[in-house]
């Protein structure tokens, strides 16, 4: 992995090869944060970042400022690397917790800038993440959901889906809030 912009720009974090988890592609990653550097002012963004794996969302976001990142996954060697990981690039902003993340999304009661939810590839829970975040208005006013999924996905028939962008395998599909004065991702 990559950190591809901000105060870590250029720094490679080497995972253990062991951990269960499918790093979202640098190709892909620089597509989507193009599409937010656009958009957002990452200084004092509150993420929330789902089935983060390896860290690789959460720790771009820290590099890039954000202020407050929580980073969800239920696999524990997922959880210690992204701790011991966030020490060494001194990413305070970076708070990580073993969880299952229904669970978690069923129990938070916090409000977020960017959710991020890179589910396992073609699983049948992947449009509930949609449907909890909404109902449980966990996005601030402009806030977006982004949910990284596979090329045989689609969530576009969802409520508040915005678009989708396709960067090889990987998918983004987007999400805001319905408020006639949003921005449409464009």
């Amino acid at each position: 992995m990559r950190i591809i912009s901000g105060k870590l720009k250029g720094r490679t974090i080497n995972a253990p090869k062991n951990l269960p988890a499918r790093p979202t592609t640098d190709f892909a990653k620089t597509g989507l944060f193009n599409i937010l550097n656009n958009h957002l002012d990452y200084e004092g963004l509150h993420v929330l970042d789902l089935f983060c794996g390896a860290g690789n969302i959460s720790f771009e976001f820290g590099s890039r400022g954000a202020e407050k990142i929580i980073a969800i996954d239920q696999n524990i060697r997922c959880v210690k690397f992204i701790a011991s990981e966030k020490e060494i690039l001194d990413l305070s902003c970076i708070t990580v917790y073993k969880s299952e993340v229904f669970s978690f999304l069923k129990k938070c009661d916090q409000k977020f800038d960017v959710i991020f939810a890179d589910p396992p590839y073609n699983t049948a829970t992947t449009a509930n993440i949609p449907q909890i975040v909404f109902e449980k208005e966990m996005l601030n006013e402009n806030g977006w959901l982004i949910v990284e999924h596979g090329e045989r996905e689609s969530l576009a028939h969802l409520p508040h889906f915005s678009n989708v962008r396709n960067y090889g395998n990987v998918h983004f599909s987007f999400f805001r809030p319905s408020d006639p004065h949003q921005e449409r991702l464009v």
